[in-house]
C-alpha cells in the first residue's frame, strides 16, 4: 500500500505533467485552481486523470471544497 506522502507525490507529478508546470512550483498545500491557473473543467480532466492512474472512483460529494493537493491526496489515499 501507498503512503500518503507516496500519493502526494504521484499527484503532484501528474499535475505537473498533464499542465505542462514544473514540478517545484507545485506545493501540497497549493490551491491547484491558482496555482495551475486552470477551471473547473479542467479541474474534472484532472480528476478523472488520477482516478485512473489510482484505479478509484471520487464521488462528488467527497471532493465538494477540495481545492489543495494535500487535500486531494487524503481523500485518495482515502480509497486505496
Amino acid at each position: 500500500m501507498k503512503t500518503s506522502d507516496q500519493t502526494l507525490n504521484e499527484i503532484l507529478d501528474l499535475a505537473a505533467t498533464h499542465f505542462k508546470v514544473p514540478r517545484e512550483n507545485l506545493r501540497p498545500d497549493d490551491d491547484f485552481f491558482k496555482t495551475l491557473k486552470i477551471d473547473s473543467l479542467q479541474a474534472l480532466d484532472l480528476l478523472t486523470r488520477l482516478e485512473h492512474h489510482f484505479n478509484i472512483e471520487l464521488p462528488d460529494y467527497e471532493l465538494q471544497g477540495v481545492s489543495d493537493f494535500r487535500t486531494l491526496a487524503s481523500r485518495i489515499q482515502a480509497r486505496l
